[in-house]
C-alpha cells in the first residue's frame, strides 16, 4: 500500500515537473532538437535480433555517424514472445538471448541510446502483444531496461480513433505512464497523421508521424496512399512516395515547434529504390522540415555515396538548428510529366536562429531545368530582408568524395579534422556552437550573391534539387 501511494505521489511530481519543463521547449523537456539514430524496419521488418542491433551500434560508431548526431538505436515490431503470467512483455528468447537489458548496457557503453517499439492497440502491426490496457506495465519494464526513445504505432485500436479527442485520450495514457516512470523517455507517436495529430500530439509526445508509411520511391503514386494533402486526410495508408509525404508538410508547416517535431518516417536512403538524386532530395527535405532522422537501411552494407549523403553536415545542420521551424512553400508549378505522370518543380525557404535562410529548388520533373527564385520571393515575408544583399552557399558543394567515404568504410579511424569542410563531429562541439564559430563543414560553397531586386539561378537535374544557404552579405 505503501510503495503503491508513493509511486502515485512520484507520478504526480513528474507531471507537474513535466508541465514546469514545457516552458523550456517541450511536454517533458526532452528532445529540444529533432532525434536522430536508425530504425531497422525499412531494411528488416521482422528480421531483427540481437547481432543485428549490436552490429548496426558499432557500425554507427565506426563510420562517424554517432558523432555526426545519429545516437538512437531503435528495435521496432517483432521483438516480443507475448506477456508473463504477470502481464509483462518477454522478449524473444531466440532473437535476444542474452536478453534486452544486457544488449541495451552494451549499446550504451557505445554512447548510444536505445529505442523500443509497440502500438496503441492491442497487437502491434506485425500482430504481437500491444500495449493498450497495459501501458503502466509496458512503460515500468522498459523503463527498468534502461530504454531512452519508444516508438508508438496505431494499429488494432479497437475503434479508439476517428476524433482528434479520441486518439489524443488513447495516446496520453501512455504519455502519463512513461513521465510516471521517472525515466527519461523520448516519445515518438505513429499515429500515420490519423485525427491530425500535428494539431494535438504537441502537449504530450515529442514527435508524430503525419502522414502514411514511407515507400522507397520518388513520386511513384499508389492507391494505397490515397491523400496528396494532410488536412481533410481520412485514411493515410502507406507506400507513400517521397514527393507525396513532402507535399503534405506544406500545408502544416506552422505545426512544427521545439520539442515536436512533424515526422515524415524513417529514411529510405541505401534501400536501392531511388537515384542518387533523388536520395538528396529525399534527405535534404527531411532535414529542412526538421523531421526525425532515422536511418532505415542496412548501415553494415552502406556504399560510400549513401555514407557520403548521411553525413552531410551542411544539410544536418540545417536539421539541427535551433528554430526547430520546418520549410514554407511558396510555390509549385506543374511540368513536363515523367514515366508516373508527375512532373512539378517548387521552391521552399527556411528562416534559422541566427538570421540564414535556407532556400530549396526542387525539380520533380522529367527533364533537367534552369529554376530561378527572385529576392522578392525569397523574403516575401521580410521587406527589410528584401533590401539586403545576399551571399548564396550550396549545401552540396562539399559533400564527401567516394575515395574519402571508402577510406572510413574501410576503417579509417582517423580523427575528424577540425578544419574539414566534409565532416563535422557534433559529439565535440553542437550544430549551433560550429554554425557561430564559423565551421567550414556547415555553411557548404559559396557560388553567388543577390542584390537587392536581383534574381538567383541554377541548372537544377531531373529529380533533383539545388540546396542553398542564404547568408547576408557584410
Amino acid at each position: 500500500m505503501i510503495r503503491s501511494t508513493l509511486k502515485m505521489l512520484l507520478g504526480v511530481a513528474l507531471l507537474l515537473f513535466s508541465s514546469m519543463l514545457a516552458e523550456a521547449g517541450s511536454y517533458n523537456g526532452l528532445n529540444l532538437l529533432p532525434q536522430m539514430g536508425w530504425n531497422n524496419w525499412n531494411a528488416f521488418h521482422c528480421d531483427v535480433s540481437d547481432n543485428l542491433l549490436y552490429e548496426t551500434a558499432q557500425q554507427i560508431v565506426k563510420l562517424g555517424l554517432r558523432d555526426a548526431g545519429y545516437k538512437y538505436v531503435v528495435l521496432d515490431d517483432c521483438w516480443s514472445s507475448g506477456r508473463n503470467d504477470s502481464g509483462y512483455l518477454v522478449e524473444d528468447a531466440k532473437k535476444f538471448p542474452r536478453g534486452m537489458p544486457a544488449l541495451i548496457s552494451d549499446i550504451h557503453a557505445l554512447g548510444l541510446k536505445f529505442g523500443i517499439y509497440s502500438s496503441a492497440g492491442v497487437m502491434t502491426c506485425a500482430q504481437y502483444k500491444g500495449s493498450l490496457g497495459y501501458e503502466q506495465k509496458d512503460a515500468d519494464l522498459w523503463a527498468s531496461w534502461g530504454v531512452d526513445y519508444l516508438k508508438y504505432d496505431n494499429c488494432y485500436n479497437e475503434g479508439q480513433s476517428g476524433t482528434p479527442k479520441l486518439s489524443f485520450d488513447r495516446y496520453k495514457v501512455m504519455s502519463q505512464a512513461l513521465a510516471t516512470t521517472g525515466r527519461k523517455i523520448v516519445y515518438a507517436l505513429c499515429n500515420w497523421g490519423n485525427d491530425d495529430p500535428y494539431d494535438w500530439a504537441q502537449t504530450l509526445s515529442n514527435s508524430g508521424r503525419m502522414s502514411g508509411d514511407i515507400i522507397d520511391t520518388f513520386n511513384r503514386p499508389d492507391a494505397r496512399c490515397p491523400c496528396t494533402e494532410s488536412v481533410g486526410c481520412v485514411w493515410p495508408g502507406f507506400h507513400c512516395s517521397v514527393m507525396n509525404i513532402l507535399n503534405k508538410m506544406a500545408a502544416i508547416q506552422p505545426r512544427t515547434i521545439q520539442g515536436y517535431y512533424n515526422d515524415m518516417d524513417m529514411l529510405e536512403v541505401g534501400n536501392g529504390g531511388q537515384t542518387d538524386s533523388e536520395y538528396v532530395v529525399h534527405f535534404s527535405m527531411w532535414a529542412m522540415h526538421a523531421s526525425p532522422l532515422l536511418i532505415g537501411t542496412d548501415i553494415r552494407k552502406l556504399s560510400p555515396a549513401n555514407l557520403a549523403i548521411y553525413s552531410n553536415p551542411a544539410i544536418l545542420a540545417v536539421n539541427q538548428d535551433t528554430s526547430t521551424s520546418a520549410a514554407h512553400r511558396h510555390w509549385l508549378y506543374r511540368v513536363e510529366p515523367d514515366q508516373y505522370g508527375e512532373g512539378e518543380i517548387s521552391m521552399w525557404t527556411r528562416e534559422l536562429s541566427n538570421g540564414d535562410t535556407i532556400l530549396a529548388l526542387i525539380n520533380a520533373g522529367m527533364h533537367s531545368l534552369s529554376m530561378n527564385s527572385t529576392l522578392d520571393e525569397i523574403f516575401f515575408d521580410g521587406p527589410s530582408q528584401r533590401k539586403q544583399t545576399w551571399d548564396v552557399y550550396d549545401l552540396w558543394a562539399n559533400r564527401m568524395s567516394e575515395d574519402e567515404a571508402s577510406g572510413i568504410i574501410n576503417g579509417d579511424d582517423s580523427p575528424i579534422s577540425p578544419t574539414s569542410s566534409t565532416r563535422f563531429n557534433a559529439s565535440a562541439m553542437s550544430y549551433d556552437e560550429g554554425i557561430k564559430n564559423g565551421h567550414p563543414a556547415l555553411t557548404g560553397g559559396k557560388v553567388a550573391s543577390i542584390e537587392p531586386g536581383g534574381t538567383f539561378a541554377k541548372e537544377i537535374p531531373s529529380h533533383g534539387v539545388g540546396i542553398f544557404r542564404l547568408k547576408a552579405a557584410k
